[in-house]
This record gives structure tokens, C-alpha cells and sequence, in this order.
């Protein structure tokens, strides 16, 4: 029987990002990290406001860093913060984070 820390590592998900860049990578996932934090607690406030702003945010800059699952899954926070879905929130917020300890980068 594996545990869910053992799954997590077995299935790295490896993204190759521009050398130009790279520096910037461990700033952006850390700001990640911290949205979670933010978002459960607004969501908890029933503040969906802030957790469609940090949404848009994720959708927009996700994909510009080469993570196009966290684009995904910000567009997924934003539809549902506008739908005022806490528990889809609170799903997208845990697939964010399980997204974030499987993630690999490799500069080219």
C-alpha cells in the first residue's frame, strides 16, 4: 500500500522552462503557495471577490512561466469564486496544491 506522499512522488510532473527565466521560478510558485493560504481564508470570509482577483491573476501569468495547469486551474478559482462555489473553490485550491508538491523544474 503506497500513502498519498508516496503517490505525489511518483508522479512528478517535470516543466522545462526558458534559462532566461528561471531565477524567477521559485518566486512564482512561493507566490502560489501563498494564494492558497490566501484563498482558503477568503473563502472562508466569504470573500469571493479576492479569490477571483487571485484567479485571474494565476490564469494570466500561469502560462506566460510555462505552467499551463496552473493558467488551467486559475480559470477553474475565478468561474467558480464568480459562481460563489466554495466547495469547487476549495477543490481547484487542493488541486493547486497537490500540483505544486509534484512540480518539477528544469531550465534548458
Amino acid at each position: 500500500m503506497t500513502s498519498k506522499a508516496d503517490d505525489n512522488q511518483a508522479e512528478k510532473t517535470t516543466i522545462h522552462v526558458d534559462p532566461e527565466i528561471a531565477e524567477l521560478i521559485p518566486g512564482f510558485l512561493e507566490n502560489r503557495r501563498k494564494d492558497i493560504a490566501a484563498m482558503l481564508d477568503a473563502v472562508q470570509r466569504g470573500e469571493f471577490e479576492t479569490v477571483r482577483v487571485l484567479g485571474h491573476s494565476m490564469k494570466g501569468a500561469g502560462g506566460g512561466y510555462g505552467f499551463d495547469a496552473i493558467t488551467e486551474i486559475g480559470a477553474a478559482l475565478e468561474q467558480a469564486a464568480q459562481q460563489r462555489n466554495a466547495a469547487e473553490i476549495r477543490n481547484r485550491v487542493n488541486e493547486l496544491s497537490c500540483y505544486l508538491d509534484r512540480v518539477e523544474v528544469i531550465s534548458d
